[in-house]
């Protein structure tokens, strides 16, 4: 008989998973208090830029980042094909925009270290800008220029996930309700019960609940420092700039989509778990878009909305298995990189899933094991943001 893998959160990092067990003979359970893909996977913009998200230097964080971004073009297309439907990859490259001279001096400071990491990274300066993006004004102090980075259409990509984890035989369980309890075997079985669907039972346990993963410090005996950060974006459509790239400005990032949208983000708060959009968070995005794209100044977006990052005390996620706790995974506090780190975090879970939680886990791995914050202690606030 199949084993099986129960996953907690249908958010793209709990698809990845399904789908990387579904893989290796699994049968898989995909359960989410809400919709599949609705928090922070369906809100995302669909950012790859690793080099924009590494800026100090290349840290096992970094090398994640990138070991993921190379994985792309072939995850992509193998769930295009599993799903039967577009991702919306697009291998755009982006511009890193200093507006000023004074904000040049940390992107010659990347430059110097990610050269090696990526053949085409350059330096262009205010004179050079036109010829490669003619959307943006004269007078910037100059951009690095990364080829290579890319975006994805969220909403499609967690679409064409869900879909090409059902076909391949894998049970999605949106409104489950709350999960009211959890236990473990001696023989290491595990039951958890929900609110809304009774109680499972699985061999193994992928915990990916995003900036809820908090509530399961208790049970695992472990710290798991993850709080939200509301991430607020909108959108422009018809999109009054036309962008070869995406664009990233001081306080702001711009990317043109394949279905003519012009998504601006995004503006980061702290609001506990509010996904409200708010007048000022949306509002700091369209005065940054007006003074970067003269086209931009007066513009109205048509959509706007909010996604809640989990973020961890130190902005590296958790993956890897629980100790103690044999069959039970750990895969969140992505922050902002959940997309981006899809593909080597379900290659990861997948090589502790073929060495049953054991051997398997390379250096890369352990760098974010999930007990790195140590024990839990009883009555200590769920997703503490201090140490």
């Amino acid at each position: 008989m199949k084993r099986t893998l129960l996953v907690l959160g249908g958010g793209i990092v709990g698809l990845s998973c399904a789908y990387e067990a579904l893989k290796q003979g699994w049968r898989a359970i995909v359960v989410d208090r809400g919709e599949i893909g609705g928090q922070a996977s369906g809100a995302a913009a669909g950012m790859l830029a690793p080099f924009y998200e590494s800026g100090e230097g290349p840290d096992a964080f970094f090398r994640l980042c990138l070991d993921s971004f190379d994985r792309y073009p072939a995850w992509t297309a193998e769930i295009e094909e599993a799903a039967g439907m577009s991702a919306g990859f697009v291998r755009s490259g982006s511009l890193h925009v200093a507006l000023l001279e004074a904000d040049t001096l940390s992107l010659h400071g990347r430059l110097a270290w990610q050269t090696r990491h990526c053949a085409g990274l350059e330096w262009l300066d205010g004179t050079d800008l036109p010829r490669v993006e003619p959307s943006l004004p004269s007078g910037l102090a100059g951009a690095l220029y990364c080829p290579d980075e890319a975006h994805v259409q969220a909403p499609l990509l967690v679409k064409a996930l869900a879909t090409a984890c059902a076909r391949l035989g894998a049970q999605l369980l949106p409104h489950a309700g709350e999960m009211t309890a959890v236990s473990q075997s001696e023989a290491g079985g595990l039951s958890v019960r929900f609110e809304a669907c009774g109680t499972i039972g699985a061999d193994a346990l992928c915990c990916c609940l995003g900036a809820w993963s908090g509530r399961l410090s208790d049970w695992l005996g472990l710290r798991i420092p993850v709080h939200p950060i509301r991430g607020q974006i909108c959108a422009y459509d018809p999109a009054p700039v036309s962008l070869r790239h995406i664009v990233f400005g001081p306080q702001a990032y711009w990317v043109g989509k394949p279905d003519g949208l012009l998504v601006c983000g995004a503006s980061e708060d702290e609001a506990g778990f509010d996904r409200t959009v708010t007048a000022g968070g949306i509002g700091r995005l369209v005065r940054a878009g007006g003074r970067l794209f003269p086209t931009l100044s007066g513009a109205a977006p048509a959509q706007s909305w909010a996604g809640l990052r989990p973020a961890t005390l130190d902005g590296w996620p958790l993956i890897g298995p629980v100790p103690g706790r044999p069959g039970v995974y750990i895969a969140a506090g992505h922050y902002r990189n959940g997309i981006l780190l899809s593909p080597a975090t379900s290659a990861a879970f997948g090589r502790w899933l073929a060495a049953g939680g054991g051997a398997g886990g390379d250096g890369a791995d352990r760098a974010f094991r999930p007990d790195r914050f140590g024990a839990y202690v009883a009555g200590e606030r769920e997703g503490a943001t201090t140490a």
